[in-house]
C-alpha cells in the first residue's frame, strides 16, 4: 500500500459553502419540527377529547334559553349545552324535546329535518327520531341523549336530569 492512498486531502471549506450547509441544516429541523407539530396536534385533540367531553358533560347541568318560548311550531334552537351542541324542538303537536346534537357514530352535528320529522347526520347518513332520540337507521350505534325540558314565561329550561 502507497503512502499516498492513505493521506487523506485536506480541501477547505469556503466561508460561503458553511453557511449555506448550516442555513439548510436549519432549515430542515425546522420543517422536521413543524411535520412532528403537524402529525400530532391531530392525535392530542383525539386524546384530549374524550376528557373535555367528560368535564363538560357534568360541570354544566342546566341551561336556560331566554326567548325560546316563542319558538314557533316545527322549528328548532341549536344550543351550546357546555361544550357539546344540543337541540331544542317545538314539534308542531306543541311539544317540547331536547336532545344533544352530537351524532353518536363519529361526533358529526346532527340536524332537524321538520319536513321529514327526524333526525339526520349528514356524515354517514344515520337517522335518529325526533321524539325520543332513538337511531333508527344507518350507523349510529346508540341513541342521541335525551335532557329535561320546562318551558317558563321567561324561556325554557333544560337540565340533564
Amino acid at each position: 500500500m502507497s503512502d499516498q492512498a492513505s493521506i487523506a486531502t485536506f480541501v477547505p471549506e469556503e466561508p460561503g459553502e458553511q453557511n449555506t450547509r448550516r442555513a439548510f441544516l436549519v432549515a430542515a429541523g425546522a420543517a422536521g419540527v413543524l411535520y412532528a407539530a403537524a402529525l400530532g396536534y391531530p392525535i392530542y385533540r383525539y386524546l384530549a377529547s374524550p376528557a373535555e367531553m367528560a368535564l363538560s358533560a357534568t360541570a354544566v347541568t342546566e341551561v336556560t334559553l331566554k326567548d325560546a318560548h316563542k319558538l314557533p311550531l316545527g322549528s328548532v334552537l341549536m344550543f351550546k349545552f357546555g361544550a357539546p351542541p344540543a337541540m331544542l324542538i317545538h314539534h308542531e303537536d306543541g311539544r317540547w324535546i331536547a336532545l344533544s346534537a352530537v351524532c353518536t357514530h363519529l361526533g358529526c352535528t346532527v340536524q332537524y329535518e321538520p319536513q321529514a320529522d327526524r333526525i339526520h347526520c349528514a356524515c354517514h347518513g344515520g337517522v335518529y327520531n325526533a321524539y325520543t332520540g332513538a337511531n333508527v337507521s344507518g350507523p349510529p350505534p346508540k341513541p342521541l341523549k335525551l335532557f329535561k325540558v320546562t318551558p317558563g314565561d321567561a324561556g325554557v329550561e333544560v337540565s340533564r336530569s
